[in-house]
């Protein structure tokens, strides 16, 4: 093992599971899972934090489990998972017309036209976490993936905005300190998952990440290699354990037990004359319970998640010819039986289940490869996304060389026959998993620290 790469620790806070995961990479760059911990989720509803107290000791227990599967583990900083039906998304353009039109524009033009995105309306007790720009345009060249070293009058861009409730930040923020850990970054939990079950041709391909998890299914849409939309759909697996105890008057307990044991999400693949026999409660007479009745229920809100998956879809204009790589299901509701063929039914689009073994080192710990662990995983990928971008010092030592006016000209003579080649490299540049790791937001957790630390 890799004794120099340091330990990162993963922390997803989910409505019905919190997860500590602590692992470093090896020599071939794939995760060594040290330590793994799990704790059943009460003070959370719908991925918000409600209930500070339930969930410091629920970040406890997971933690607790974490030392007890590794006790030489010291765990002080976590990188947290964020999602939530108050976190939302919208497309924006910006544009800026440049004062030094014969210089080549750089990075800090290309900053200033970001930060002028901080600027745009969101309603009040939002805040925005995130802007990730999408395309550039220089004049009139579109879809330049990084304009830095081109030279013209007006930079533009199409961004995409992700916004998320202050107090809901705060919360999740707070339960983090008081379990007695630093909150060395968040994450939105859908780059996450993507980031956990995505490879380079994945995102070349363009597709959906839809990640079901407990109170919430987020999505997460990636086309050419851009991250082009991301929505969170409040309903996940506790609205289908919620539905059957419902439809059928069994206990909640029952109903879990149901759905993953005789669950399908096809009521036309279940066997019309298999029943369950459930104990009745108090000397009751036990309950008979057809299987194509709970799988007719948990079809129906199964349908309704992938009809908010087509919606969001088409809103963004990616119909089912463009995205190639299909749909990739992950997160714990992502197990039920035949939900590939409701999915491929409902949106048209190819489907399979995306496992985060991926990025793991064999002799895992089995569980560990099963795709509710996916934003876990994606946590740890991301702190080592920002340990390894922070640890390049050769690259202050890089010298950049301005070429001569003159020779600059003689070059233009060539770029027509160069220019498919310049796109292609242009094109590889960017459709990769690093680039759109390096994209997620730093310090997202400083926005929200700033201003409580300013009040007080």
């Amino acid at each position: 093992m890799n004794q120099e790469q340091p330990i990162i620790v993963g922390l997803d806070i989910g409505t019905t599971k919190i997860a500590a995961i602590a692992g470093r990479k090896n020599e071939y760059g794939k995760l060594e899972i040290l330590g793994f911990g799990r704790a059943n989720s009460n003070g959370v509803q719908h991925g918000m934090v409600l209930n500070i107290d339930q969930t410091i000791k629920a970040i406890e227990m997971a933690l607790k489990n974490c030392y007890d599967s590794n006790p030489n583990l010291e765990i002080g900083e976590v990188y947290v998972g964020i999602a939530g039906h108050h976190i939302k998304s919208l497309q924006t353009r910006g544009d800026i017309v440049r004062q030094s039109i014969e210089e080549e524009i750089r990075q800090e033009e290309i900053d200033r036209l970001v930060a002028d995105q901080y600027r745009t309306y969101i309603p009040a007790g939002d805040q925005i976490i995130d802007v990730i720009p999408q395309e550039f345009t220089v004049d009139n060249f579109q879809n330049i993936p990084n304009p830095i070293g081109y030279s013209g009058v007006k930079v533009g861009a199409n961004f995409h905005i992700i916004t998320g409730d202050k107090n809901a930040i705060r919360n999740i923020n707070r339960s983090v300190e008081k379990a007695g850990l630093k909150t060395k970054d968040l994450v939105l939990q859908p780059l996450a998952s993507a980031a956990a079950v995505m490879c380079d041709q994945d995102l070349e391909a363009g597709v959906a990440i839809v990640d079901i998890g407990g109170g919430t299914t987020d999505l997460a849409v990636f086309y050419e290699g851009i991250l082009k939309h991301t929505a969170v759909i409040p309903f996940g697996g506790e609205n289908i354990t919620n539905d059957i105890k419902t439809g059928l008057g069994v206990l909640k307990t029952q109903a879990e037990q149901m759905k993953v044991q005789f669950g399908s999400a096809l009521a036309d693949e279940a066997k019309s004359n298999a029943f369950i026999t459930i104990p009745g409660l108090r000397g009751m007479a036990p309950k008979e319970i057809s299987v194509k009745n709970l799988a007719s229920i948990i079809q129906a809100r199964m349908s309704e998640i992938m009809d908010f998956v087509t919606y969001h879809l088409k809103q963004v204009g990616l119909d089912t010819r463009m995205l190639n790589g299909g749909v990739i299901l992950t997160g714990g509701g992502s197990q039920l039986k035949h939900l590939i063929q409701l999915t491929e039914y409902v949106t048209g689009l190819n489907a399979r289940i995306g496992y985060p073994n991926e990025h793991l080192a064999g002799g895992h710990i089995e569980e560990l490869a099963k795709p509710m662990y996916s934003t876990c995983i994606g946590l740890i990928l991301k702190g080592y996304n920002d340990y390894e971008n922070s640890n390049k010092p050769f690259e202050e030592n890089f010298i950049h060389v301005r070429v001569p006016q003159g020779l600059q000209q003689e070059a233009a003579v060539d770029t027509d026959t160069n220019e498919e080649e310049n796109k292609s490299v242009k094109m590889k540049q960017r459709k990769t998993l690093k680039a759109f790791m390096d994209g997620f937001k730093n310090g997202l957790i400083d926005l929200f620290k700033e201003e409580e630390d300013a009040k007080l």
